[in-house]
C-alpha cells in the first residue's frame, strides 16, 4: 500500500514535468505518460487490465466527461455559431472515409467478413476528446481550428457510439437498416444537447443558492455526473450532454432569458473564476491517469493485431491528410496541418471494443464473427494512432505555434 501511494504522489508531480517538458521542448506530455502504463503493464506486469476491470471504464468516463465539460465552459457561443459548417464537413466526411478505408482494409487484408469489418470500421471512427483537447491547448492553436476540433471529437465520438451500438442491435435481431441508423443518430444528439442545455440552465440559476453551502465547490461536478448518467441511462450520449453543460455555463449570458425570472428570483450566473480553475485541476489530474491507463492496455502479447493496427492507422492518416488538404484548400498550411494529426483514437473505441465479444457472451454463440480479434485490433489503433499523432506534435508543434499564432483565425476553415 505505501508504494501505491509513493508512486501515485510521484506519477502527479512527473505530469506537471511533463507538462513542462511539452511546453520547452515539445515532447508530449501524452506520450510519456502511456510510456509509464507500458512499463508497469505489458512490460512489468505490475499491473494488469483484468485487475482494473470496471474500475478502469468508470474512471475512463469520469475523465472524458471531465474535459468536455472543461472545453466546454472555454468554448465561445459565436465560435460555434461561426464555425460549426466547417465542423459539420470535416466530421462526417472524415467519419464516412474512416468507416470505408477500415471496411476495405479488415476484409480484403486481414479476412474479415464484410459486415464484421464495417462494424471495426464504426468502432475506430471517431476521434478522442481526452486526448484531441489536451494536445490543442497546449499547442496553442487558432479559436477556429480549436473549436472545430474540439467539437469534432465530441461528435464523431457521439456517431461511433450510435452507430456502432445500431450494427450490434442489427446483429441480435438478424437485420440492420440504414433508416434505423439515421433516425437512432438524429435522436441521440438531439436529445443529448437538449438534457445538456437544460441542465445547464437550471445549474445556473442554483448556483447562486449553491455556493451559500460549505464546501459546495464539488457540487457542480456532481451535478455534471448526474447529468452524464441519465443521458447514458436514456441511451443518448452522455458525453454530448456533458459538451452542452459546459458551453451553456461558460455563455450563460445567451441563455439567461426573461421569462425564467417568472419562476422566482432566479439570477442566472457562469461560474466563478475559482470554481474553472478547479475543474483545471480535476481534469489535469484524471488526465494523468488516464493516458497511464491507456499505455497499460496495449495488447503487446499479439503481435498479429498490433501490425493490423498500424496499417489501419496509417491509412486513416493518409486519407485524414488527404481529405483536408482537398476540402482546407484555401486555409493556412499550418491549420490544415493540426487538424490533419489529430485524429488519435481513445476511451470511445476502448469501450466500444469489448461490446461485440459481450454480445457473443450474452448471446451464447458467435453472433459477431472475429469479436476478440475485432477488439485486440482496436486497441492496436488506439496505441498506433496516439503514438503517431503524439510525434506528428513533437515534429511540427514548434512551426506551428510560431506561424499560427492564437486569435489569427480568419482564414481558417472558410468552406462558404
Amino acid at each position: 500500500m505505501g508504494s501505491t501511494f509513493i508512486f501515485i504522489g510521484l506519477l502527479i508531480f512527473s505530469a506537471h514535468l511533463f507538462a513542462a517538458l511539452f511546453s520547452k521542448r515539445r515532447i508530449p506530455d501524452v506520450l510519456l505518460l502511456m510510456a509509464i502504463g507500458i512499463v508497469i503493464g505489458p512490460v512489468l506486469h505490475w499491473v494488469t487490465p483484468e485487475s482494473l476491470s470496471n474500475i478502469g471504464a468508470i474512471f475512463s468516463s469520469l475523465t472524458l466527461l471531465l474535459i468536455l465539460f472543461d472545453s466546454g465552459v472555454d468554448t465561445s457561443f459565436d465560435a460555434i455559431r461561426r464555425y460549426w459548417p466547417g465542423m459539420v464537413e470535416i466530421t462526417f466526411l472524415s467519419l464516412l472515409l474512416s468507416v470505408a478505408t477500415t471496411t476495405i482494409l479488415t476484409h480484403f487484408y486481414v479476412g474479415l467478413d464484410l459486415e464484421a469489418s464495417m462494424l471495426l470500421g464504426s468502432i475506430v471512427s471517431g476521434t478522442a476528446a481526452a486526448v484531441v483537447i489536451p494536445l490543442v491547448r497546449q499547442m496553442k492553436v487558432s479559436e477556429k481550428t480549436g473549436t472545430v476540433l474540439v467539437l469534432e471529437s465530441a461528435v464523431s465520438g457521439m456517431l461511433s457510439i450510435v452507430v456502432t451500438l445500431t450494427m450490434l442491435d442489427g446483429y441480435r435481431r438478424g437485420s440492420l437498416t440504414v433508416g434505423s441508423m439515421l433516425g437512432n443518430v438524429l435522436a441521440s444528439l438531439v436529445m443529448s444537447l437538449l438534457i445538456g442545455v437544460v441542465g445547464g440552465i437550471v445549474w445556473a440559476g442554483l448556483l447562486d443558492r449553491i455556493r451559500k453551502f460549505k464546501n459546495s465547490m464539488f457540487l457542480t461536478p456532481a451535478f455534471l455526473i448526474v447529468l452524464y448518467g441519465i443521458a447514458e441511462a436514456l441511451d443518448y450520449s452522455g458525453a454530448m450532454a456533458a459538451l452542452a453543460f459546459g458551453i451553456v455555463l461558460g455563455t450563460i449570458d445567451y441563455f439567461n432569458l426573461s421569462f425564467l425570472h417568472k419562476f422566482g428570483k432566479m439570477h442566472m450566473l457562469p461560474l466563478s473564476k475559482a470554481e474553472r480553475s478547479f475543474f483545471q485541476e480535476l481534469v489535469f489530474v484524471f488526465k494523468t491517469f488516464f493516458f497511464v491507463y491507456i499505455g497499460i492496455c496495449i495488447p503487446f502479447n499479439n503481435t498479429e493485431a498490433l501490425l493490423y493496427g498500424l496499417v489501419i492507422t496509417a491509412a486513416l492518416f493518409a486519407v485524414r491528410f488527404a481529405l483536408i488538404f482537398s476540402v482546407g484548400h484555401k486555409n493556412t498550411l499550418n491549420d490544415r496541418l493540426v487538424v490533419s494529426m489529430m485524429i488519435p483514437k481513445g476511451l470511445v473505441a476502448a469501450v466500444l471494443a469489448s461490446m461485440p465479444e459481450q454480445l457473443n457472451t450474452t448471446m451464447g454463440y458467435e453472433v459477431v464473427p472475429g469479436a476478440t480479434l475485432i477488439k485486440h485490433i482496436t486497441y492496436s489503433v488506439i496505441f498506433c494512432s496516439i503514438i503517431i499523432t503524439s510525434l506528428l506534435v513533437l515534429v511540427g508543434s514548434g512551426k506551428l505555434i510560431k506561424d499560427t499564432p492564437a486569435g489569427n483565425y480568419e482564414e481558417v476553415y472558410d468552406y462558404e
